[in-house]
């Protein structure tokens, strides 16, 4: 077998150096014992790649590699220069490349080959020009007949593989010009290495860009330039590329290791993902790759593919001069990359706020951003591009649809910094890069001193419109807006701005919309101070929803400007303005509308005497309500000739008075509706009222007009509505004030009440019966407050009426009630000095006395004891003892103790009753008596009794189940 290479003389030299030193040996199994275990261990196929790279740059030809499961073995073919005796040296030894005065090389340690040794220990390199063999198995034979070697070599797995190298005969196959062949180690995944390989040669042909073709296991993985610019396609894929290139000064090439001190020339390329139609597709996470991948780990956009020195491991990037330079090409070269993006995708490529991912990651970012924000790159809305140091953005979202237009139109106010619209969450990469941002209020800021034409405003209100539909706030940031107005000025703000209503309405006008835009020409002409009406070419619906009052009858009345002329109009008159042209333009708005706000009662209005007066402090000339009016009430008449021609339902409607108004409030919030004793009677609601409808000017009223005045408020359907509903305040008011024949309405009852006619007479005919209930013309008894109550106490004590037990009976509970409910106290009442009593009798209070035990009624006297309701309130209320107080009485004989239950009677007036049969015993007694020592002595008999100690005596038993019942039901 030939020796081209000459691997006799140099197996010779290893012997001999092992023999005479064993400790070379040693070092030489350590170290490629470390680069087998460590940072090559998983990088056989990544070396074997980048040899193939050189080989077919050295040769000027394209890299074609193959790998190939050919039995036990991985063979590893590639094109391109052939073995030679230099490279021979350099594979059997360690750290000596043959490549190291080859600036172009990718290898650079003369230590990649070691790769191998992961998965083999006999690898070969077959070439066009001879092979060689590598063999653990060879090695160890000749170590053993070194004695001093072979012990070393005892203590270990086994000796250096690459150190000693045979010929071989075997050459690669057709048309390539050097095969790897790796015969696996036993337990060695083929299929896996395979694998591992065919996910890697897309990487390795856009990082080696000598190499066009890896083949692996049949399948064919190619790299292609294009299709477009500055593009290759691997596998499919695209990439865009920006490459530059340079060379190390003396004093960076110096501070390198020996072995590449000849190397000084440098290159970079940043390679883009893109899809499939060319946009950019960028990372998120890679590897530093130099040019294969290293476990620098980088967050940037794009793959960095670029000479940076490493260490000797291909792991790490090494620190120094030399990296520096490197890096500083980087930052140029990923200018010239973002530049070849179309420029809506530019901003795609700014690296992303967030920690880096390694040290190098962190230089880089800061270094491309650096060079970023001082480059003219940015594209702007003007179509130039611009620094982002320079640069403003809107803050606004996507703009699309009608808001597209934005950006050109703020191109023509002067804004020239603004950058085209932005992908959304862009926001913060734009703040990394110091662009300036504008949020919508800034704009709106700036849009003042803007001088474009009308319609010009009309195309931006078009354009903000869908941000007021979108954007949360951004309809309370354009309430700032300018409007152009009609008189050449610029209001600030939309609500103090008038829209005539034409202006808003698409297609034919009607009737009706000319109408309103005539009055707001009239209400213009009055030039009232803050009264604003737009330019008709600059109005758009945008300015309706940020506030801008459509010039509507409603509207302008309810205008603050005329509000203020309104309020001010009296003094206005009285200091001898003519304001019977706003009084006549008030009132033609409020005649359309049919209803006035609030203020409008100001409204300085002529009287009879042709002075001028508060509309709410006039009446018509032929007010309904004129002659009900009191004489001392301060309402003059309007001028009749005024009057005449303006339409009464809009003098009312402004508060002249004609009849009773009627005043609604849906959601009152405080008795403040300036009505007459109004917090009185919100005082007196248990709630406040959820609706407020209440008739005005009730005080008016001269006190002998009442009747005609319940008749005019009954014969009208508002105002009967709002004195008959629920809780109304103007029949709490009538209840207290209204006067009929001289006194309040509850002095009399209605005339279908009869059953009250003991104590109380007919109301005076004139008004219905609803509406004399209402205002508190009594149907029953029932006592609203202390002044009732004395009115119907004085009644039960006139001698001249004559009303029945029962009727008594009723009104002392009613009375008792109204205690115990607390709608009466009894301070607030003078003490009687007569009651009725039990029998129909007035009697003194200084006899008299409440019943609060009925058995007591057989030995008391019915004309000195008044009895009614709850006896205890009624007490409190009449100043009067409790019978049971005052009397004592003892029972005369024993009787015999007998069950309640045992007294067929009582249980069947217990069944009668529907109560439980009483539980105990009484005392019966065949006739029951009872000796009265106090109020007044004497024996009685009685029918049942109960005694001090609580026990019930009865002759009858039924009547003292009665009284054991009422005992168990009157209040304690």
């Amino acid at each position: 077998m030939t020796d081209p290479f000459g691997t006799a003389a140099l197996r010779a030299a290893v012997l001999d150096s092992w023999a005479g030193s064993p400790t070379r040996f040693r070092e030489d199994a350590n170290a490629e014992e470390d680069l087998r275990l460590g940072g090559y261990a998983q990088a056989w196929f990544v070396e074997l790649a980048q040899n193939a790279a050189d080989a077919a740059r050295a040769a000027g030809v394209p890299g074609r590699v193959r790998v190939a499961l050919d039995g036990a073995e991985i063979a590893v073919a590639n094109t391109g220069a052939p073995l030679d005796a230099s490279g021979v040296a350099a594979l059997a030894s360690l750290r000596a490349s043959a490549k190291r005065d080859d600036p172009g090389s990718v290898g650079r340690f003369g230590v990649g080959f070691a790769a191998v040794l992961a998965v083999s220990d006999a690898p070969r390199v077959l070439s066009a020009t001879g092979g060689i063999a590598f063999s653990a198995a060879r090695t160890a034979e000749e170590v053993a007949a070194l004695p001093a070697v072979a012990a070393e070599l005892a203590r270990r797995d086994g000796p250096p593989v690459l150190r000693l190298a045979w010929p071989a005969d075997e050459r690669p196959p057709q048309g390539y010009d050097t095969e790897v062949r790796l015969p696996l180690r036993p337990g060695t995944d083929a299929a896996a290495l395979l694998a591992a390989a065919r996910d890697t040669a897309p990487d390795l042909l856009l990082a080696l860009p000598d190499l066009t073709e890896i083949a692996v296991g049949g399948e064919v993985v190619a790299r292609a330039d294009g299709p477009g610019a500055g593009e290759v396609t691997v596998d499919g894929r695209r990439w865009l590329l920006a490459r530059r290139a340079g060379r190390l000064d003396d004093a960076a090439a110096r501070a390198e290791a020996v072995e590449q001190r000849g190397r000084r020339d440098w290159s970079v390329c940043w390679a883009l993902p893109l899809t499939a139609d060319g946009a950019p597709a960028p990372l998120r996470a890679d590897v530093l790759h130099a040019p294969t991948a290293t476990e620098e780990r980088l967050s940037l956009p794009a793959r960095l593919v670029a000479t940076v020195p490493l260490e000797p491991d291909r792991r790490r990037a090494r620190t120094g001069p030399a990296t520096d330079a490197v890096l500083a090409g980087t930052a140029d070269a990923y200018l010239d990359l973002v530049r070849a993006v179309a420029p809506g995708a530019r901003l795609a490529l700014v690296p992303e706020p967030g920690f880096p991912r390694s040290e190098l990651d962190g230089r880089l970012r800061e270094l491309l951003r650096a060079t970023l924000r001082g480059a003219s790159w940015l594209p702007a809305a003007t179509g130039a591009e611009l620094p982002p140091g320079r640069a403003e953005w809107l803050d606004v979202p996507v703009l699309d649809g009608p808001a597209a237009a934005l950006p050109a139109l703020l191109v023509e106010a002067g804004f020239d910094r603004l950058v085209a619209p932005v992908p959304p969450g862009t926001a913060p990469v734009l703040a990394e890069l110091g662009v300036h941002r504008m949020p919508l209020a800034e704009l709106v800021g700036r849009l003042f001193g803007v001088e474009r034409p009308p319609a010009w405003w009309r195309a931006l209100y078009a354009a903000l419109e869908p941000l007021a539909e979108t954007v949360p706030g951004a309809v309370d940031e354009l309430r700032a807006l300018p409007v152009p107005l009609a008189d050449g000025r610029t209001a600030a703000g939309p609500a103090t701005v008038l829209v005539s209503p034409h202006q808003l309405v698409s297609g034919n006008e009607c009737s009706s919309t000319r109408i309103h835009s005539r009055l707001g020409d009239r209400l213009a002409a009055l030039g009232l101070p803050g009264l604003h009406v737009a330019h008709p070419d600059a109005v758009h619906p945008l300015l309706d929803r940020l506030g801008a009052g459509v010039a509507d009858p409603q509207a302008l009345l309810e205008h603050p400007a005329l509000v203020e002329a309104v309020e001010r109009s009296v003094d206005d008159a009285e200091a001898g303005l003519d304001v019977r042209p706003l009084a006549e333009a008030v009132l033609a708005l409020v005649a359309e509308t049919g209803s006035a706000p609030g203020p409008l009662p100001a409204l300085a209005l002529p009287d009879a005497e042709g002075r001028p007066a508060r509309a709410d402090e006039l009446m018509l000339p032929d007010a309904a309500l004129r002659p009900l009016l009191a004489a001392d009430v301060p309402l003059d008449a309007l001028d009749p000739e005024f009057a005449a021609r303006v339409p009464a339902t809009a003098l009312r409607a402004v508060g002249v008075v004609d009849g009773f108004a009627v005043l609604v409030d849906e959601d009152p919030l405080a008795p403040d509706h300036d009505l007459d004793d109004e917090e009185r009677w919100w005082d007196s609601l248990e709630s406040p009222p959820a609706r407020l409808v209440a008739v005005r000017d009730l005080d008016l009223v001269a006190d002998e007009a009442w009747p005609a005045a319940l008749a005019l408020l009954a014969g009208d359907r508002d105002t009967r509505a709002a004195l008959t509903a629920p809780g109304s305040y103007a029949a709490w008011w009538l209840s207290r004030h209204a006067r009929l024949g001289g006194r309040r309405p509850a002095h009399w009852r209605l005339a279908s009440a009869t059953e009250l006619a003991a104590l109380y007479d007919p109301a005076p005919a004139g008004v219905d019966e609803a509406v004399l209930a209402a205002i508190g013309v009594r149907a029953d008894l029932h006592i609203s407050d202390a002044g009732v109550a004395a009115d119907l106490l004085a009644r039960l004590a006139d001698p001249d009426r004559r009303p029945d037990v029962a009727l008594a009976a009723q009104a002392y509970a009613e009375l008792a009630d109204a205690v115990a409910d607390g709608r009466v106290d009894p301070g607030d009442l003078a003490l009687p000095e007569r009651v009725r009593a039990l029998d129909g009798a007035v009697a003194d209070v200084d006899v008299a006395m409440v019943l609060d035990r009925p058995w007591l009624a057989a030995v008391l006297s019915p004309g000195e004891l008044v009895t009614g309701g709850d006896p205890g309130p009624l007490a409190d209320l009449l100043d009067l003892p409790l019978a049971s107080e005052i009397t004592d009485a003892v029972v005369d004989g024993d009787g015999e103790r007998v069950r309640w239950a045992e007294l067929p009677g009582v249980v069947v007036a217990c069944h009668t009753l529907g109560v439980p049969v009483p539980p105990g015993e009484l005392t019966v007694h065949e006739a029951l008596h009872v000796t009265l020592r106090r109020p007044h002595t004497g024996r009685f008999p009685v029918p049942a009794w109960r005694d001090p100690a609580g026990r019930w005596h009865a002759s009858d038993p039924v009547h003292a189940l009665l009284g054991l019942l009422d005992e168990d039901h009157t209040p304690g």
